[in-house]
């Protein structure tokens, strides 16, 4: 609705500001009488279309507007480029090649000289836990596994269009400490655990093991895969670097140095891209006081254009940002993230002790919130650099992701390095991000698929040579899943929707775990592979549904370059003045839910069903078991015709299941009530 009264006020206004060019220029081609002082525009249906005369006015009054603006091109002056020309694209110079190239070279080195010259890895505990990493690095190559290319670039572009509702995210992770020293980490470093999966085969059996194994696998291979293409591609956008080639220099690199080193080269490499990644973003912000304003400019700019929201306390679930969305969903999200995802837990359990550990989750969350404090910050200087001349409208760049790197090659062109230190930043994070996912997918793979899916004996020596052959075996996959999601288009968004959702049902089956004393293996199967469906489903159907979000709104009023109006208004005039009716069962209002819901959903669904499951079989088990008390039998489905039978009674003897070797350690404290047979 409101989309067409803006395209029929624009008709409407250039027909006003144009009328007398138009009468003067174009009397031969459109017969104007001068009583016609003003034109009526009007839209209709297709269908009624043909045969309307009014629908033959729209004609005619869209091309006189469409010639007027041909002839005239309003604000084209002599040597006055096209916005879009490539004249005001931005360059990527020699220097910031260097810049970049030494980074991913520091990168591959610490990965020769831990897989070449570092005595020890040669065992598998080694390989995937480091031995006894120390505080600093750990803490360092936290904070950088979770700081994404995705959210570097993404951020700064959802305060520049959507405004500051986002940032509330922050809060989540705080809250999220307690909730991971107090209750998560003391169960793993109690049981020892290599793989945090193998919680849940202590707790339920080899097949919630095997399951929660499986879907970290499916989730970071595609998430990997994203990771890399999307910044890729915004950084070939905006920077002219070729997307193939940022791609094979980011999986050349983590390939090596994951594959060759082990947890220890993935952590040190990180705490190096840790330093990069941190100089880039306080360089950016320094220069941006000095050439987009100082701080109180900036938030007067965002406060005049209304991009300053922290409030919203609309609790419809399908407003997309909300108080209640990003706080509660964020804290399910980050729980997930922070808590059951082996690329985190592995590191931390490769710190000596608990009380180390604790330490370096708290620290790195810390850390983590000053970095997107400042990339937040980021979104609203670019906003305020571009008041005026917003480069989306005007063809400067072709996607919201653009922006950042759009900006800082443009604005600090003068500025030798800047450039390629911002790059390298972007770069470093998605390195920090694949290694610790090839690390991790070895030891999950290791641990829960082969030794205890498969009850494959692997000796400590060969654990290594096994890990390094996975990881490399993982980086190549997930390189060729790079160029299939490319060629998908709309999947990168699903696939990202798509980790949140299994996050949430993992997440569920620890929280079932952990607080259901009557929740049994079978509950926990059944209901985390349901579960695993309907928030798929929910998922799926939300980006076929492709829900489009408005934006603030921008101006191009003061640009330094010929806006092409003529293109702007083709546009308008090449698009349905009908609001677009959706159809089917993408139209279903379970569709238009915020994305920030879907790991709660996850979780919580996972919860429910997991228990009401265990709960229902475990009454129908109780009921087929002959009951025998010293009151004799009380089971009512025993009639009277048992007695008379001179068969003889037969008494049973109950044994708890021995663990077979490999499924993980015995927690004697807990006890697994529905894993007894008959013998």
């Amino acid at each position: 609705m409101f989309a067409t009264i803006a395209k029929l006020l624009t008709l409407c206004a250039l027909a006003h500001s144009i009328n007398a060019h138009t009468l003067k220029q174009l009397p031969q081609q459109l017969p104007v009488t001068p009583e016609q002082k003003y034109l009526i525009v009007r839209g209709e249906t297709p269908a009624a279309a043909a045969a309307s005369e009014e629908h033959v006015q729209f004609n005619d009054a869209a091309t006189l507007l469409l010639s007027a603006f041909k002839r005239e091109q309003l604000g084209a002056g002599p040597g006055v480029e096209e916005c879009s020309q490539p004249g005001h694209k931005a360059s990527f110079s020699g220097i910031d090649y260097f810049i970049l190239l030494s980074m991913l070279v520091v990168s591959l080195g610490i990965g020769i000289f831990y897989g070449f010259f570092q005595t020890g890895g040669s065992s598998s505990d080694d390989f995937l836990l480091g031995s006894g990493m120390s505080l600093l690095p750990v803490t360092l190559s936290l904070t950088t596994s979770f700081v994404t290319a995705i959210e570097l670039l993404g951020n700064p572009s959802e305060m520049y269009f959507q405004g500051t509702q986002f940032v509330l995210i922050v809060i989540p992770m705080l809250l999220v400490i307690p909730v991971a020293v107090k209750i998560f980490y003391p169960i793993y470093f109690k049981m020892e655990l290599t793989s945090c999966y193998e919680y849940l085969g202590i707790r339920f059996g080899k097949e919630i093991r095997v399951l929660g194994a499986v879907l970290y696998v499916v989730q970071m291979c595609f998430y990997t895969a994203v990771a890399v293409l999307a910044p890729a591609i915004a950084l070939s956008k905006a920077t002219g670097l070729d997307t193939k080639i940022a791609v094979v220099l980011i999986y050349v690199v983590c390939v090596f140095y994951s594959s060759m080193g082990g947890i220890k080269a993935c952590v040190i490499a990180d705490s190096f891209q840790a330093a990069v990644l941190a100089v880039s973003l306080v360089l950016i912000v320094l220069l941006g006081c000095f050439y987009s304003g100082s701080p109180v400019q900036v938030f007067q700019m965002a406060a005049e254009r209304n991009r300053l929201e922290f409030f919203n306390l609309d609790p419809t679930p399908t407003t997309r940002h909300s108080v209640w969305s990003v706080v509660i969903g964020g804290f399910f999200y980050w729980t997930s993230l922070f808590c059951t995802n082996q690329a985190s837990v592995q590191k931390c359990m490769s710190l000596k002790s608990l009380r180390l550990a604790k330490i370096a989750l708290g620290f790195a969350i810390i850390g983590l919130v000053v970095v997107f404090l400042l990339n937040f910050y980021t979104g609203l200087m670019v906003f305020n650099h571009y008041a005026d001349c917003d480069p989306l409208s005007v063809e400067r760049i072709t996607a919201s992701d653009q922006l950042l790197p759009y900006y800082v090659i443009n604005t600090y062109e003068h500025v030798y390095t800047v450039a390629g230190i911002f790059v390298a930043g972007i770069f470093a994070a998605s390195l920090g991000t694949v290694a610790s996912a090839l690390n991790s997918l070895s030891a999950v793979t290791c641990e829960d698929l082969l030794i205890n899916g498969m009850n494959i004996k692997i000796s400590p020596e060969k654990g290594a040579t096994y890990a390094k052959w996975m990881s490399l075996g993982f980086g190549v996959g997930s390189f060729g899943l790079v160029f299939i999601v490319e060629h998908l288009g709309g999947v990168l968004q699903a696939t990202l929707t798509l980790n949140g959702l299994i996050g949430g049902v993992t997440l569920g089956l620890f929280v079932l775990g952990i607080a259901c004393k009557q929740a049994n293996s079978k509950g926990a199967f059944y209901g985390g592979l349901l579960s695993l469906a309907l928030v798929i489903f929910v998922g799926v159907g939300a980006q076929l549904s492709n829900v489009q979000i408005p934006t603030l709104p921008t101006s191009v009023e003061h640009c330094d370059c010929h806006v092409n109006v003529t293109g702007i208004i083709e546009d308008l005039l090449s698009e349905s003045l009908l609001p677009e009716t959706e159809q089917g069962f993408t139209s279903w209002s379970i569709f238009r839910l915020s994305y920030m819901w879907f790991s709660m959903i996850g979780c919580l669904l996972t919860v429910f069903l997991g228990w009401l499951i265990s709960v229902i079989i475990d009454a129908l088990q109780r009921r087929s078991v002959l009951k025998i008390t010293a009151k004799g039998i009380d089971n009512p489905a025993v009639t009277e015709e048992v007695f008379k039978s001179d068969s003889p009674v037969l008494f049973t003897t109950m044994k708890p299941v021995e663990p077979t070797s490999g499924e993980g350690h015995v927690n004697l404290a807990i006890r697994l009530d529905d894993e007894y047979n008959t013998k």
